[in-house]
């Protein structure tokens, strides 16, 4: 059967009122046809995650009002092998109620970290373009310090960029502060070589669900947002991480770290929502993202290059090509669609902004 998780919001809620409704639950269960397996307690957030299969939504759904009244304020069907990845499969249960390994009880919380790598182009055949979209020993590298750190890859359908997922946020700082210093050390000891290239880190955590979001959506999106506008080498973190991390502010105070504010984050939001809404129609400009976000063209300006150190028309123009360089790789399109794909009417005027930011003609990616 399906595999489905809710969110529940109980202010002052405690560890022993929801193990007694979860009891409950399972007197009903049976009558559904529907199996509640653990939960996840936040005592702090007041927030509650149950983890259940069932035939269908509404089965599951009815379990909890014959059993207590409780009402999710959402419930989303979970794939059983990602859940698995995010979640981390070996958790501790007790009476439903999950633990971390050291049995301190786990809020459901999880940290992704997105590692954006993209090789400088020293192309001579059309078989070493792959290097550029993602140079395979710094990938090597990368995917050996996750692992080392206790993260799980997760399959990235949107490009190249390497995803993972971690229960605890020291976990994902290390790893990054560790990555970032491993990868500048090569690519200053081997120039010229695979490991001469760019890469941006960016780090979120967030709870499973929200009122809106599926599983994991919005941490997920927030941190691939953030590992696309730092600088080079940068590592860029969410408040939410160092509110996880601890110690005070000294993850804030970190000289390798970027940590951004609410106003930053909910900003940002709005930038690539607009950004992606827009993105392939051809009369889109920036005076239209500034009236879609709300602010002025001055102030557009400001942000956006206080936020990602571009200006509006070049972090536009970079996200565009970022998004052709894997729409080429897939081979699915060929250059005018991916152009056009892109809000460019003029696939001449395309493949120039291309080579300008990758150093090498599109037609590279299609020999």
């Amino acid at each position: 059967m399906p595999l489905y998780m809710d969110f529940h919001i109980f202010p002052d809620v405690t560890i022993e009122e929801v193990k007694l409704a979860h009891i409950a639950d399972l007197k009903v269960q049976e009558k559904y046809r529907v199996k509640y397996h653990q939960f996840w307690v936040n005592e702090e957030a007041g927030t509650v995650f149950c983890l259940m299969e069932g035939p269908d939504k509404e089965s599951c759904a009815r379990v909890h009002r014959e059993a207590h009244g409780g009402v999710a304020c959402q419930i989303t069907e979970v794939e059983g092998g990602f859940y698995d990845v995010i979640m981390g499969n070996n958790l501790q249960i007790d009476q439903g109620l999950v633990r971390h390994e050291d049995g301190s009880v786990d809020s459901g919380v999880r940290v992704v970290m997105v590692v954006s790598i993209i090789g400088h182009t020293r192309i001579t055949h059309a078989s070493q373009y792959r290097k550029l979209v993602l140079p395979e020993k710094p990938k090597a590298c990368a995917i050996r310090k996750i692992i080392q750190h206790g993260g799980r890859l997760v399959q990235n359908l949107k490009d190249d960029s390497i995803i993972c997922s971690f229960v605890h946020a020291a976990q994902a700082v290390d790893c990054s502060l560790e990555l970032q210093q491993e990868l500048r050390s090569r690519k200053s000891r081997f120039p010229g070589t695979e490991w001469d290239s760019s890469f941006r880190i960016g780090i979120n955590g967030g709870q499973p669900l929200t009122e809106k979001e599926g599983f994991f959506q919005k941490t997920i999106n927030l941190a691939y947002q953030l590992s696309l506008i730092g600088d080079d080498q940068e590592i860029i973190a969410s408040q939410i991480v160092e509110k996880l991390y601890g110690e005070g502010h000294r993850l804030r105070k970190h000289p390798d770290i970027r940590i951004l504010g609410p106003k930053e984050e909910e900003f940002l939001t709005m930038l690539f929502e607009s950004a992606n809404s827009s993105m392939g129609e051809m009369d889109w400009n920036i005076s239209h993202l500034s009236r879609e976000i709300g602010v002025s063209r001055p102030q557009l300006y400001r942000k956006v290059t206080a936020l990602t150190g571009r200006s509006p028309v070049n972090f536009i123009r970079d996200l565009k090509m970022n998004k052709a360089l894997f729409l080429l790789k897939d081979r699915q399109r060929n250059i005018t669609e991916v152009a056009l794909e892109l809000g460019y009417s003029n696939p001449s005027y395309f493949a120039k902004c291309f080579q300008e930011k990758f150093g090498v003609t599109p037609s590279k990616a299609l020999i």
